[in-house]
């Protein structure tokens, strides 16, 4: 057979493994995706997607190509009798939590887009960016060794051919067969359900007036939950393995809808699994699960299913692309576990602590406290050796202004001016190592280590290269006193601070790099 090679090959081709790929040829790493199926899937599946998902997409130029949501937007439900119907009451995702008025958590908002929409974008960004996607092409069988992953791979014509490559994700979905061939099990609340949908087309938009956009039916003898994904598609969604007829679908969505008199088009059905399930490992020596490979988490109005995965995404291909490079040591993969897979739990345990999933908790996340939407989203705590100081004793998330520049934490974001324009803080990060600081020493510091271990870090004065509107604010925002240092990973998270300004910073300085950077010399 034909043997080709690349340096990381994902398998999966949705919303996950593209995000995979597109991030990785961003960062200039060779990189193949394979996927099974011709296209995406005809039913849309998710639609929401958080500031936090926005904020890695804008930051590799895909802002402009997904419409947001308006700043005070949030995803609202009600139970209802059907949409013509009696509405009985909003039902809240999270109870209300007091926020400083006027802070600003991200430039971000969320967005609302049907899956099926945003898949062909990831995957035209992607191949722009330099990878290759292929489609209609089967994963076979794999094995790996002490120098990589080799894949066997069919097309879509019967054509086997190998590929050898560096590193594999397995971004296969929540059967994922690389994950049972690992033998990598799965702990968590299980199965829930499983569940029956029609996707459908009809004339609804008055029914969306109130803000509302999802319904839960609640009729004598008929429960079931109605969305739109806000382009004249509905779903109806039946908490049963029941198969039906398209007559009686016909009849269900009339009886969701409360009227006759509308034209509906039924598009297609679907059937799925309804559960909670979170992997022992993230990785298995050269392979590594993300998305629902990794872990299976219902779908929330908090946006902990797919967001988590893309996440994922962009937590590894910031470090296998300083591995691939040299620039850091193989270890540096070990913290990708180390810091997802805790975020995972925690949003495990905290769908079952809110309403919409409390009555199928089954035991889980009993007396877990809510923690509100602003920390879960912007503040969730990485523990890992590719962060100095955040302790067990740290709480898991905190708003933004409660951790003040905490490592470990995604960095704040604040407006600045940098070359005559307006940035976010967040503009100045992800694409590698920068370091934050006022005080003029920290630039020299900051030269020398970067050459001694081969690793570029760009050093950004405060009121010289960047000028915060409020440079008060910032201090505080970060954690720092006038002559203290920030240290920002590719990722755009804190890795190391320093509060003032150090008695040697160049030895402090490097000293953290090499230990959080995985320093290869």
């Amino acid at each position: 057979m034909k043997t080709e090679s690349t340096s990381v090959l994902v398998v999966g081709g949705g919303l996950v493994g593209l995000s995979a790929a597109m991030f990785l040829a961003w960062r200039g790493v060779p990189t193949v995706l394979v996927e099974r199926h011709p296209g995406s899937s005809p039913h849309p599946r998710a639609i929401g997607y958080t500031p936090r998902t926005m904020e890695l997409f804008r930051a590799v130029g895909l802002g402009p190509r997904i419409p947001q949501a308006p700043a005070d937007f949030r995803l609202r439900r009600g139970r209802v009798e059907s949409l013509a119907g009696q509405w009985f009451e909003e039902t809240p995702w999270t109870p209300e939590t007091q926020q400083s008025p006027g802070l600003e958590y991200s430039p971000c908002t969320g967005a609302a887009v049907a899956q099926d929409r945003l898949e062909p974008i990831l995957r035209e960004k992607a191949i722009a960016l330099g990878a290759d996607i292929r489609l209609s092409t089967e994963l076979i069988r794999f094995e790996q060794g002490a120098d990589g992953v080799v894949a066997s791979l069919r097309a879509r014509d019967g054509r086997e051919y190998t590929m050898r490559a560096a590193y594999l994700i397995a971004a296969d979905g929540h059967d994922s067969p690389i994950r049972e061939a690992l033998g990598i099990g799965r702990k968590g609340r299980g199965l829930i359900r499983t569940l029956r949908s029609v996707l459908f087309r009809a004339p609804l938009e008055e029914y969306l007036r109130s803000g509302i956009s999802q319904f839960n039916i609640d009729q004598p003898g008929f429960k079931a939950f109605l969305t739109t994904y806000g382009d004249g598609r509905w779903v109806l969604m039946f908490s049963d393995d029941e198969e039906r007829d398209e007559g009686t679908l016909r009849e269900m969505v009339s009886k969701a809808i409360g009227r006759t008199d509308l034209e509906v088009e039924l598009i297609t059905t679907g059937r799925w699994e309804l559960s909670a399930r979170i992997a022992d490992s993230f990785a298995s020596g050269r392979i590594f699960l993300a998305g629902d490979a990794a872990h299976t988490l219902p779908p929330t109005r908090g946006g902990y299913g797919a967001n988590t995965g893309i996440e994922d995404a962009h937590n590894l291909a910031w470090k296998l692309s300083a591995v691939v490079s040299g620039a850091s040591m193989p270890r540096l993969l070990d913290t990708y576990d180390a810091e997802r897979r805790p975020i995972a739990w925690l949003r495990h345990e905290q769908l079952f602590a809110r309403s919409d999933y409390a009555a199928d908790a089954a035991g889980n996340s009993k007396d877990v406290p809510i923690i509100d939407d602003a920390a879960m989203e912007f503040g969730q705590l990485y523990r890992s050796s590719a962060v100095l100081d955040a302790s067990n004793e740290l709480p898991p998330a905190l708003r933004p202004e409660q951790w003040a520049g905490q490592p470990g934490t995604r960095a704040p974001h604040l407006w600045m001016s940098k070359d005559g324009e307006r940035v976010s803080t967040l503009d100045l990060f992800q694409r590698g190592w920068v370091l934050l600081a006022q005080d003029e020493r920290w630039g020299p510091a900051v030269a020398q280590v970067g050459k001694q271990l081969g690793i570029e870090v760009q050093c950004l004065r405060i009121g010289i290269d960047v000028r915060p509107s409020d440079e008060s604010a910032f201090r505080t925002a970060f954690g720092l006193g006038v002559g203290g240092a920030s240290l920002i990973r590719p990722d755009g998270y804190v890795a190391w601070r320093a509060s003032e300004l150090l008695e040697d910073p160049r030895r402090s300085f490097g000293d953290a790099l090499r230990q959080v950077s995985c320093a290869a010399r």
